[in-house]
């Protein structure tokens, strides 16, 4: 049983409001929404939010929305929070507000991630960088892989550094998904931040300095964010058809 979860926030530094910033007509929130949506696998898709403007719009294109407190400091821990409080459900997939790219067949190949290996903690997803630019990019991370497909580590630095012909090859770019199980996203959520972490301002270096296993599935797929006013007009051009999905109006307060 798998669980998506959707973290949203008003208090954007660079672009607040950003959730309810028209795509093409539609709220952000509700373009990753239904993205979210076709996936295969996915038991069932939250909003979680502690802001009932976001809520409310939720609500009216036909989301299942869960308040929670207000001060968390990141989507994880405001996704944690929500999971503490699901039955059944085994595997967490997390998808960032901001992704009205983010590829369903993705979620379902990390959901498979976990029915294959039980044991298995955590998993994200890279694409190919796709030149040397985007390499020396500090908001593109980079991550690295052992032969086996799990992360060595993650960085907003070009990593690693091929000494004699500078290329670009080894390193992967990050995408911003995450998959865990239950179990593993309570109990990460409850350690502090770590030296590497703070450096990078990474959270997934939490997981490594705690000799965690991060699963990484690779795809060609690489799909672009909203961080900024400029994305969203952006990503309004490149638009998503619009999914008509009849689901039930539910709303849950958490915490």
């Amino acid at each position: 049983m798998a669980t998506i979860l959707i973290p949203a926030r008003w208090g954007s530094t660079r672009f607040p409001g950003k959730p309810l910033a028209l795509i093409a007509g539609k709220p952000l929130i509700q373009r990753v929404w239904e993205r979210c949506q076709k996936s295969r696998l996915a038991t069932q898709v939250i909003v979680a939010t502690d802001d009932m403007r976001i809520a409310e719009a939720a609500f009216g294109f036909g989301a299942e929305v869960a308040l929670t407190k207000p001060n968390h400091p990141s989507g994880t821990d405001r996704v944690a929070e929500v999971s503490a409080h699901l039955r059944g459900e085994r595997v967490i997939v997390n998808v960032q507000g901001d992704e009205p790219f983010v590829d369903p067949k993705l979620i379902d190949r990390l959901i498979l991630l976990f029915q294959k290996y039980p044991r298995l903690q955590m998993a994200t997803a890279a694409s190919p960088i796709l030149n040397a630019e985007e390499f020396a990019d500090p908001n593109i991370v980079k991550v690295v892989l052992s032969p086996e497909g799990q992360a060595l580590y993650f960085s907003r630095s070009p990593i690693p550094k091929d000494r004699d012909a500078g290329s670009f090859q080894a390193a992967l770019r990050h995408q911003g998904i995450y998959a865990y199980s239950k179990k593993f996203l309570l109990e990460f959520v409850k350690w502090k931040p770590t030296p590497l972490e703070r450096l990078e301002k990474l959270e997934q270096l939490r997981a490594l300095e705690h000799h965690a296993v991060i699963q990484v599935i690779k795809t060609r797929h690489s799909a672009q964010g909203v961080d900024t006013p400029e994305q969203a007009e952006f990503a309004a051009k490149s638009a998503l058809r619009p999914t008509r999905l009849a689901v039930s109006k539910k709303l849950k307060r958490v915490g």
